[in-house]
């Protein structure tokens, strides 16, 4: 049934910002050198790797790493690369990762490939047994500013609460979240 509405939802959203994504996909070939999707390696259900897109906010020189394993992050930023991470614009390319499958509307937030603290604690609380999503619950209790022991412990929750009532308050969450822009390290 999840699966279903992902799918659902997906197409539907695709539908209402088509128009928006074509000219964020513009605006970043426009303001910046090299492709407009920064496609990542991420890690999702049972640990296994898959490409997640995002609109790219860093420049191609950027080292693979997460951004507060950065010395300066600010640096590595194109032009309209802070707007993007804001207003969370950067992540509408993932809508192609739910429709594929390899992610949903709600989960735990995919971890980096090279994640390893995150992706083994995941594993020893079974919360790799979920697809990852494009929000979570650990998303909205704190999102950027969460030591990983705690982003895992939100993230088990859902894993043993998740409803699709769970996953429309967290929907609704994100949203109020993404428009007061709290919790936003860069």
């Amino acid at each position: 049934m999840k699966r279903f509405i992902d799918l659902c939802l997906a197409l539907v959203a695709i539908f209402i910002l088509l128009i928006p994504i074509v000219f964020l996909a513009i605006l970043v070939k426009l303001t910046s050198k090299g492709p407009v999707v920064y496609w990542s390696d991420r890690v999702g259900k049972h640990s296994k790797i898959f490409k997640m897109p995002k609109f790219r906010t860093m420049r191609v020189d950027t080292p693979a790493v997460a951004t507060h394993l950065l010395p300066d992050p600010q640096q590595f930023l194109t032009s309209i690369g802070p707007f993007l991470r804001r207003s969370s614009l950067d992540e509408l390319p993932q809508l192609w990762s739910i429709l594929k499958g390899d992610m949903s509307f709600v989960g735990p937030r995919p971890a980096l490939f090279n994640q390893d603290d995150l992706i083994g604690l995941r594993v020893v609380h079974g919360v790799d047994q979920i697809p990852p999503g494009l929000t979570g619950w650990a998303q909205v209790n704190g999102r950027d500013e969460l030591p990983i022991p705690e982003k895992v412990k939100l993230d088990e929750y859902y894993l043993k609460n998740q409803s699709i009532s769970m996953d429309i308050k967290i929907i609704a969450l994100t949203f109020i979240k993404v428009v007061r822009r709290d919790d936003v390290a860069h």
